[in-house]
């Protein structure tokens, strides 16, 4: 028996695999100019089109929402029109019984463009007059399950050819992934081919190599980073998203956001940014890739102070990864109330100590440093860092190291300057990229006739004018907030270098005041050893060679070399190696900052 069509309401779904796909090659434009032809060989009339972008392989089919479209009666569908059974589903053939079948049950006949899957319905008892659901079937079944079948085998191979070839390419060093921020994606000529590498962005870039430069130095804490990144107008990429079943139409955008913590955090530890690679397709293993990162692989391990680190080992290459748990992260150690918490050990077992109040019978709180490592030791906080200025009363600048200093003063005060003239002219190039956009968006508001559409392009213009506004805010306050005047900066370094302890009693910031206090160590005194230190200098050593305790004699230094403070910028390695320890050149750098800002 044949079916014999008439005039009926049609509905034509169209499937594409990506939004490549969507682009290029078998588009949802060239679909649709053939299943609209095909609907008037039929003479039928389409009620509702739709279009997918997505794999039709997954268990939630896309096909689904059209046909729910078809159960709703008021629609009075009759017929699925589709290009073939590879555009329905890739799922094979049991995926696609499940989804013809919803359509027998509506009373709705599936057809395809090039005729596989056929109207006829043949009845075995035709001949005696009987009819049952069993005795009644389609002969192009069979062909419909084996090109059903042959969809999903040829996606395998697709896939597999596809797939196989990115995960070597990316064995070898090159990028098949969805591009960082920070970096853009160029195909360039190699001798594995056209292949993609990752190029600095022009405009992202930059304040990806500023991040890390930041954190490499220790000095600001990453709120600091994050508002000055912010002012100078950091914004995630932007993503446009798009009707599900009409790709063609945005319906809304994501991204575009301020710098926050934990977008950071991720860029930060990311090892792709100082070029090399790991992911699951490289099994985990390291691959340096054969493009150049944005930053170095120092720079990279001194901004992540070991919770990730990249070894070299000759061509060997590891990535250590020691993220702390988020309740060590969020304690931390920047407690304003006890700042030298985990900078000064217990004298017992030489462990670094805690500081809390603990509450007395009379309701008050007694505030106290202390180690409870299966011992107690207890020191009030008053008497703590009472003997914390006492003992850096006795600290002085070594005399051999004054003109050292004073060079790294200069230096220090020359890239300042190129950093407020770098700062500056970023300032500049958002400005005029948003009074771009600005004028863009003015000139679409004259084409505009939709109520809507002109209301939500006046919104986007306010919240343009209100961030050039800000952006103009901030490089003013930028450019006047210049350093102080040379000759000031000098004498002021000299007062401080004569005089650390008053460096330290000023200083209102704890968090500064504990990072000064760190620098004079190579590694955790004890409490006792700073007790003693204050009676006896010859009796303390540690001290880092930039700086000496009055009228001592010991030149050397007890305890484990390489043990340092745990303050923001002191782990890790410097690469500036000059006369003294790389260790020091950071401490000195550090102390510089507090005694500038």
């Amino acid at each position: 028996m044949f079916i014999v069509w008439g005039v009926g309401h049609a509905v034509i779904a169209i499937r594409v695999s990506s939004n490549k796909q969507f682009n290029e090659g078998d588009s949802p434009e060239a679909q649709r100019e053939q299943l609209k032809r095909y609907a008037l060989t039929l003479n039928a009339h389409i009620t509702k089109t739709f279009i997918f972008a997505e794999s039709g392989s997954k268990i939630d089919q896309p096909m689904q929402a059209a046909i729910n479209y078809c159960k709703d009666p008021k629609n009075n569908i009759q017929l699925f029109i589709i290009k073939s059974i590879d555009r329905f589903t890739r799922g094979g053939a049991p995926f696609y019984d499940q989804l013809k079948a919803q359509l027998e049950q509506l009373g709705i006949q599936l057809v395809d463009i090039y005729g596989v899957i056929s109207s006829q319905r043949v009845n075995t008892l035709e001949h005696l007059g009987v009819r049952y659901s069993w005795s009644e079937y389609s002969p192009s079944q069979k062909t419909e399950y084996l090109e059903a079948e042959r969809a999903k085998d040829e996606l395998r191979d697709i896939l597999s050819r596809m797939i196989g070839a990115e995960v070597r390419y990316t064995r070898l060093g090159y990028w098949m992934r969805q591009t960082p921020y920070g970096f853009q994606a160029e195909k360039v000529e190699t001798r594995n081919g056209k292949r993609v590498v990752l190029k600095p962005h022009p405009k992202e870039g930059p304040f990806v190599k500023e991040i890390f430069k930041l954190k490499s130095e220790g000095i600001l804490t990453d709120q600091e980073i994050i508002d000055k990144l912010n002012g100078l107008g950091f914004q995630t990429r932007l993503h446009y998203q798009r009707d599900k079943h009409d790709r063609s139409k945005v319906i809304g955008k994501r991204g575009g956001n301020p710098l926050d913590k934990d977008a950071m955090d991720l860029m930060v530890r990311n090892p792709i940014y100082a070029g090399i690679n790991t992911e699951k397709w490289t099994e985990g293993k390291p691959v340096r890739t054969v493009f150049d990162g944005l930053v170095d692989i120092e720079i990279f391990n001194r901004a992540n102070r070991g919770k990730v680190a990249i070894i070299e080992n000759g061509d060997d290459i590891c990535v250590t990864k020691e993220v702390a748990p988020a309740y060590q992260v969020n304690k931390g150690i920047r407690n304003p109330d006890f700042p030298y918490r985990k900078f000064v050990g217990c004298s017992i077992c030489g462990k670094p100590m805690y500081g809390s109040a603990s509450r007395g019978y009379n309701g008050s709180y007694y505030p106290a440093y202390h180690c409870y490592k299966g011992h107690q030791f207890r020191v009030p906080k008053a008497e703590f860092e009472a003997t914390i200025m006492e003992f850096v009363s006795h600290i002085t600048i070594d005399p051999n190291q004054i003109e050292l200093i004073m060079e790294t003063v200069m230096h220090e005060w020359n890239r300042r300057q190129k950093n407020i003239e770098a700062d500056s002219e970023r300032y500049d190039e958002q400005i005029q990229a948003l009074e771009l956009e600005a004028e863009l968006t003015v000139k679409k508001l004259k084409y505009l006739e939709s109520e809507t559409a002109i209301k939500y392009m006046e919104s986007d213009l306010v919240n343009i004018e209100q961030k050039i506004k800000g952006l103009e805010s901030e490089r003013n306050k930028h450019q006047s907030d210049q350093p102080m005047n040379i000759e000031r900066v000098i004498a002021r370094v000299k007062y401080f270098l004569e005089n650390l302890d008053k460096l330290l009693l000023k200083q209102i910031d704890p968090v500064k005041k504990v990072q000064f206090f760190g620098v004079f160590f190579d590694r955790i005194p004890t409490y006792q050893e700073l007790k003693t230190g204050t009676e006896n200098s010859a009796m303390l050593t540690g001290i880092n060679e930039l700086f000496r305790l009055a009228s001592t004699n010991l030149p050397g230094m007890v305890g484990p070399v390489g043990l340092e403070p745990t303050t923001p910028c002191l782990k890790g390695r410097c690469s500036n190696r000059l006369s003294y320890g790389p260790i020091a050149i950071c401490k000195l750098k550090l102390t510089l900052y507090i005694i500038l800002f």
